[in-house]
């Protein structure tokens, strides 16, 4: 028996998802190049561990990525750069301090969305202080939080206004970097995902996968180790493959070398 067909309905989208929306429409320009490597999390997990047991404090994977990020990108200020404009008249700004932003998977007004929450100074921060600051937002309440005032106020607006400002603010390279960050990182880890590559409207953005155990070679021969894959996504209007390469690289070896 056939009935009658389903009501389809059509409605906007939902309002706290605005500021995703606008920011997607934004980076539209981002012309971006997709690198990945793999990284042996070994000496990661032991000092994570360490730190549980003799410390009481956890780390997120996100932090010690953060954490080796913010140092490399200050040892590579055209990388630590954003750039506005078109092709007649571009601007790069190079900045002389690293901003990390972090992609959250959080709750506002009962909608599930991504927030982002920017780590200023990275790069003089220690591992402790990332994770405080880290743990701060996620355990905080987004409709209370200072850091998500500008998102909660573009919600409130008529939609066109809204997105006027969102437009004004990114297109502003001394804003830009207190709002999204000189780089951004973004985790799936928590999932069944080994890799992925996502633009974070900066010139590099980090995806993080989960770590898994996987065959590595060591002194000829097959062992066991905890691997993260490790992407990077660069815009090539600001710098080219073989910068993005050695800041991807030595993003690595920090890792490996804690």
């Amino acid at each position: 028996m056939t009935g009658p067909a389903p009501e389809i309905r059509e409605e906007a989208p939902p309002r706290q998802r605005r500021h995703t929306l606008f920011f997607l429409e934004v980076i539209r320009d981002f012309s971006p190049v997709f690198l990945d490597t793999e990284v042996d999390m070994t000496g990661v997990l032991a000092h994570r561990a360490a730190a549980a047991r003799d410390e009481g404090r956890r780390y997120s994977t996100v932090s010690y990525v953060l954490h080796a990020a913010g140092r490399v990108l200050a040892r590579h200020p055209d990388a630590n750069a954003a750039v506005r404009g078109g092709p007649r008249r571009p601007r790069v700004a190079r900045y002389p301090f690293v901003n990390g932003k972090v992609a959250l998977d959080s709750t506002l007004e009962g909608r599930r969305v991504v927030l982002g929450a920017v780590v200023p100074r990275v790069h003089e921060c220690g591992l402790g202080e990332i994770q405080d600051h880290l743990d701060r937002v996620r355990r905080g309440d987004p409709e209370r939080l200072p850091e998500f005032e500008g998102i909660r106020r573009l919600h409130r607006l008529p939609w066109a206004e809204a997105r006027k400002q969102f437009r004004q603010a990114a297109d502003s390279l001394t804003l830009r970097p207190h709002v999204t960050g000189t780089f951004a990182v973004t985790s799936l880890g928590h999932r069944a995902v080994d890799a992925f590559h996502s633009v974070g409207g900066t010139t590099t953005t980090f995806g993080v996968g989960r770590v898994l155990d996987r065959p590595v070679v060591r002194e000829g021969g097959v062992a066991v180790a905890p691997v993260m894959r490790l992407s990077l996504s660069f815009d090539h209007r600001v710098i080219d493959g073989a910068e993005a390469a050695d800041v991807l690289t030595e993003v690595k070896e920090a890792l490996e070398g804690v």
